[in-house]
């Protein structure tokens, strides 16, 4: 708590009459922006496995939550002490096979017996109770992971495909029908069935057990890198990309594919 206590000192630092200007105007729905950009950041810092700049972006999204909780505490609304026990007890309660006697022997009895819990503690509040399982997404969510999330919600009330084959089959399915709404020429039904083609993906990507949101954040990070290594290479040859063949393009961006490095 020291080491939070230093960080806390430096917020009200920033936010006093002597401070910041910026910062004494924040509020959480202004740095609430903050903190997703620096989530990001974090993201990719992972994707790379570069581990000092985790360390830093780790920092710099704990400095965000302790920035907005600092404004309620300010308040006298929220403060740090609420925080902490109303998430210690909810993972208690929701791990009785490890602080009760509840036994679990799979993943999946482990997934229904967390949202068994999640439904008894929404339950509890007249004021919380929901008319669909999907009430529970944030709209705000960014897309990609806001289908994951819906996907999620509904396989386990029991609406899924029999198995992965049936998945990627659907995919396919789906990207032939992009390819139909193209020559029609039609961009809305494109857009649509493009929507569609990716939706398919991320339940793909769920059957497959693996977050679709890491997998592009990894291709985008792979891309990248091999793309700087062709552009290192242009420059070491005083050569414009714009002005090579296809064929040219080709053959640097293989060796771009053969040097690069994860």
């Amino acid at each position: 708590m020291e080491t939070l206590d230093k960080l806390f000192d430096i917020i009200r630092t920033l936010r006093s009459d002597n401070g910041c200007a910026w910062d004494r105007k924040q509020t959480p729905e202004t740095m609430w922006q903050c903190l997703v950009e620096e989530v990001y950041e974090l993201e990719e810092a992972i994707v790379k496995k570069d581990l000092q700049n985790i360390c830093e972006e780790l920092g710099d999204v704990l400095f965000q939550l302790l920035f907005i909780l600092e404004i309620f505490q300010e308040k006298k609304t929220i403060n740090l002490s609420g925080v902490v026990e109303t998430v210690a007890q909810k993972m208690i309660r929701r791990h009785p096979h490890v602080y009760e006697d509840a036994v679990i022997s799979n993943e999946g009895e482990l997934n229904r017996q967390w949202e068994s819990i999640k439904a008894l503690e929404k339950g509890n509040d007249d004021c919380r109770k929901s008319e669909s399982v999907l009430d529970s997404v944030p709209s705000g969510m960014p897309s990609l992971i806001r289908a994951l999330k819906v996907s999620q919600c509904v396989v386990k009330v029991g609406f899924d495909w029999d198995n992965s084959e049936e998945i990627l089959d659907t995919a396919k399915s789906e990207i032939v029908e992009f390819e139909s709404a193209l020559k029609s020429q039609d961009k809305n039904e494109a857009a649509m069935e493009f929507g569609d083609i990716l939706f398919s993906l991320v339940n793909v990507a769920r059957a497959a057990q693996f977050h679709p949101e890491t997998a592009l954040a990894q291709a985008t990070a792979k891309f990248e890198g091999r793309f700087r290594l062709m552009e290192k290479e242009l420059k070491e040859k005083n050569l414009i990309l714009q002005t090579l063949s296809r064929d040219e393009k080709e053959l640097l961006w293989d060796r771009a594919k053969r040097s690069y490095q994860r």
